[in-house]
């Protein structure tokens, strides 16, 4: 027994290894250059490909084709992926979805050019570059950890790094190229990505699909170690690694044996599953304060026009085009349809509700088993139903179970919510989908009176229409608006009233429930369940394909159905990854996305070319000209340039012309009988404390807004004024005291909650909904605070701030500042609030939109409003503020009228 324990230690120290130099290989990247590599393992998987490819297919020494793998081709990979794909995204201010989408692009691009090159084989023949010695492969990853370690704290190089990780602006101001150290972390990665390709090639069958998605799996060790700590990476590696190795010495025997043994053969994914939720913070503001993660904004960039009638039309010809095809024809086809559902719960999810989901491919693979269950009589406690009732079922079954990857969404942001899915869409692979006791002898038969091809298509396009229905009729209204402000401004959403944690789940259940519709479609499309059908990488490829082809378009979605069934049918397996791939690498050159770009490209191919005279012919004009005379030239050169019109290609709109506010405001905003107004809406702070990572920003901070004044709070950098502000407004919770509305305590109501209670905000840095228009940005805070009449509160609002005309229709993207500043007043103001609460409402205003400001504030004032400004303007503080609250160091030191406070030393 002895002996069984030391070879199986020796065998889990191995695998251990390998996933210790994965974790140093992310932890590195991730540190150097902020973006988590989720293509290490298909890096991983080409490097293994190119050894065996000079090793065994042509024949080379394997220490020189080990050499050229991991010190030219490895580094090399690395340097391209910093030079040509993420450096362009760094220069360009993306955020984490883009970041996200293009290592996914990567990813996808990698799986799929092994595949045309090598063939979606497994091989079975990879080199050994090391002895089968344990020792020796952890020998590897100590010394690299220890080398990593000793460069990052002794060197310059090590310093370097440091800084750029803590603050790269600060970093590059300072003298640091901070482009030399992401490429070095970069080729860096890539180095240890191929060292673990390699070393477990040879203890695995190598194929495109099934290397990349072990390594993906053993981030875990990467995530449980926060992704900076090297030696909690190792320890965490080696510890899975023996206990995994340990664990199949485990036969409880009865009927839970073979999950017992699926759990303990995949202990990385249970690691993944448990620390990806536990990462929050991770690709979002670092402050707990920050106004939104960004995470959204990628995600509007590029759609097909879904409003465009003659693309409809050519999509929908193409998805009637296959019932005039044969038979044997049609069998590929029925799978787009399909398809099209699926990726319609992407469009929901990530492209109107913003969350990086990557585990869509779990809801399909589940809706596709239930429905093979139910159909079938093998689901516990359900006789056999019908086809089609046992789709419905299915969907049902499914719908709730998006609460499990919406539940994490709820306190993760960006990349932590996308680790998340991924972890679950893994672990449901893993342990359900590959599982023969859950999937063994499934067939699935279609519905009655569809078995033939022709019938079924005609079946699934009716679904399908009907799902588009339905997104389309989500997206519309007053819930795609709330769902828009949630993908564009999560902290701005709220504080308009969102319920964003509701809302966040309600869009993850209906991402599961179309998923779901759409896997079980598959299924039946297939007369079978395919567990390789649902597998987490083609999920990754789903979510790549429709982010590059419109998040939030109906039309992006079908298209990219149409496109990955295509591709795959008419080319050799892998073209439509490579394609789509493509696509997503390019996410940075083409910001809005490959339609516009096309566009682009065609109008200025077929644009009328202005045409130009010679020097000459310049001369001859001009005497002939004053031959006319003026009058006759002038007429001429007007008929001359009308008749060569300037060509116009797409782009982003044009900043409309600014339009300050009217000098004098409108006398009252008193609500109209549909509105709602409470009589009073003092608010306090008793005694408020807050702390962060051991510091106290507020030392029992005390604070009275009354209705109908204006308060103004000052104070220098540092002082705390924005801590106590996120306090009053729910961003934060206190550690200490209390926050009074009226007299009600709400220091433990969110931040929406307190929105709908009549206490409304601006943000320091805008907060605008980017994918709506004005109008419809204002309408958010009409209907998600409870005013009874949302279009008149919403008139009022554009009205009182000056929004209406054609500036009410005008998309809030390039839109100047002082608009935007405008917009975000006039969504507060229309949700008839009680308390309004400004954060530097006079930044980025000149002096005539500051004066305008004062008025409407003033006007607000006067009708009952309490408002508290916090403002570092004091000319404006001096002759708008009643009361003056002067802060340092976490407490008030001031009090009283503004000539007072603000004629006192240090003020």
């Amino acid at each position: 027994m002895s002996s069984l324990s030391y070879d199986l230690t020796l065998a889990g120290l191995a695998v251990g290894s390998a996933a210790a130099l994965t974790g140093i290989g992310l932890i590195v990247t991730y540190r150097a250059t902020g973006v988590l590599n989720f293509a290490h393992g298909a890096v991983a998987m080409v490097c293994a490909y190119v050894l065996r490819q000079l090793a065994v297919g042509w024949h080379w020494p394997l220490p020189l084709a080990a050499a050229v793998t991991l010190l030219l081709v490895a580094p090399g990979i690395g340097i391209a992926l910093d030079r040509a794909v993420f450096r362009p995204l760094a220069v360009g201010g993306a955020g984490p979805a883009r970041t996200l989408v293009a290592s996914l692009g990567v990813f996808v691009l990698l799986v799929g050019g092994a595949g045309l090159l090598w063939g979606p084989g497994a091989r079975a023949d990879a080199p050994a570059l090391l002895p089968d010695d344990p020792w020796v492969q952890l020998g590897t990853a100590v010394t690299l950890a220890a080398g990593v370690a000793a460069v990052t704290r002794w060197t310059r190089f090590g310093r370097e790094l440091r800084a750029v990780v803590d603050n790269r602006p600060l970093a590059v101001l300072g003298g640091i190229d901070a482009d030399r150290v992401a490429a070095a972390g970069w080729a860096f990665g890539t180095f240890t990505a191929g060292l673990t390709g390699i070393l477990l090639a040879p203890l695995l069958r190598l194929d495109p699909y099934g290397l990349p998605l072990l390594v993906m799996e053993v981030m875990a060790v990467a995530v449980a170690a926060g992704l900076r700590s090297l030696p909690v990476a190792v320890a965490v590696a080696l510890g899975i690694g023996v206990a995994q190795s340990q664990l199949t010495r485990l036969h409880p025997g009865g009927s839970l044996e073979p999950l017992v043994q699926a759990v303990g053969a995949n202990l990385f994914v249970v690691a993944l599953l448990v620390a990806a939720p536990a990462l929050r913070g991770l690709g979002s503001a670092r402050t707990p304060t920050a106004a939104s993660d960004g995470s959204g904004a990628a995600l509007r960039t590029g759609p097909l026009p879904d409003h465009d009638g003659r693309a409809w039309l050519v999509c929908g010809i193409l998805f009637l085009l296959p019932l005039g095809f044969a038979g044997g024809d049609l069998r590929t086809a029925v799978q787009v349809p399909a398809l099209g559902v699926v990726l319609l719960s992407l469009v929901v999810v990530t492209g109107r509700g913003g969350q990086l989901s990557l585990g869509q491919a779990a809801y399909a693979g589940l809706g596709a088993l239930f429905t093979a269950l139910l159909a079938a009589g093998r689901f516990p406690g359900v006789p056999a139903v019908p086809g089609l009732l046992a789709l419905l079922l299915a969907v049902l079954l499914t719908a709730p179970l998006g609460l499990l990857t919406g539940r994490p969404a709820l306190r993760g942001h960006g990349l932590a919510t996308a680790l998340a899915t991924l972890a679950f869409g893994v672990a449901v692979s893993r342990f359900v989908f590959d599982q023969p006791y859950a999937t063994a002898g499934l067939a699935l038969d279609r519905p009655a009176g569809f078995t033939a091809d022709r019938a079924y298509y005609v079946l699934e396009l009716v679904l399908l229409g009907l799902a588009l229905l339905a997104v389309a009729a989500l997206r519309r209204g007053r819930t795609g608006r709330a769902l828009a402000a949630m993908r564009d401004h999560e902290a701005g959403a709220a504080a308009a009233g969102v319920p964003v944690p509701a809302l966040k789940l309600a869009a993850f259940v209906v991402g599961a429930a179309l998923a779901a519709l759409g896997g079980g479609m598959l299924g039946m499309a297939l007369r079978t369940f395919d567990a390789a059908s649902y597998d987490p990488v083609r999920g990754l490829l789903w979510f790549a394909a429709v982010v590059v082809l419109g998040a939030d378009s109906l039309l992006g979605a079908l298209t990219a159905a149409v496109l990955l069934v295509g591709l795959d049918a008419g080319a050799a397996g892998g073209a439509a990854a490579a394609v789509i791939g493509v696509l997503a690498v390019l996410a940075g050159r083409l910001p809005h996305g490959p339609y516009a770009a096309l566009r682009g490209a065609a109008a200025r191919l077929f644009a009328v070319r202005e045409v130009r005279l010679t020097p000459l012919g310049a001369r001859v004009r001009e005497r002939l000209a004053v031959a006319r005379g003026p009058v006759r030239a002038g007429a001429e050169r007007s008929t001359s340039e009308s008749r060569a019109p300037e060509p116009r290609t797409p782009g982003p709109r044009a900043p409309a012309p600014r339009r300050p506010l009217p000098r004098t405001a409108p006398p009252s905003v008193s609500p109209a009988p549909s509105g709602r107004r409470a009589p009073s809406g003092r608010l306090t702070a008793r005694a408020v404390r807050a702390r962060y990572d051991g510091f106290t920003a507020l030392h029992g901070v005390d604070l009275t807004v009354a209705p109908g004044r204006i308060t103004a709070l000052i104070g220098p950098n540092g002082a705390g004024k924005s801590t106590l502000f996120h306090c009053l407004c729910g961003t934060l919770r206190p550690a200490g005291g209390r926050v009074l509305l009226d007299g009600v305590d709400i220091t433990r109501r969110s931040a929406h909650a307190r929105a709908r209670l009549g206490l409304a905000r601006t943000f320091q840095q805008l907060a605008v909904f980017e994918g709506l228009n004005v109008a419809e940005n204002v309408r958010v805070g009409a209907e998600q605070s409870g005013v009874l009449d949302p279009a008149a509160a919403t008139a009022r609002a554009l009205d009182l701030l000056s929004l209406d005309g054609p500036l009410r229709t005008a998309p809030v993207a390039g839109l100047d500042t002082g608009t935007l500043r405008r917009v975000e007043l006039a969504r507060a103001v229309a949700g008839r609030p009680r308390t309004l609460l400004l954060d530097e409402p006079a930044a980025g205003l000149d002096s005539a939109e500051v004066a305008a400001l004062a008025d409407v504030l003033r006007t607000l004032a006067a009708d009952g409003t309490a408002l508290l400004v916090v403002e570092h303007d004091l000319d404006l503080v001096a002759g708008l503020a009643d009361t003056v609250y002067a802060m340092a160091a976490g407490r008030i030191v001031a009090r009283g009228p503004a000539h007072s406070v603000l004629a006192e030393p240090g003020t």
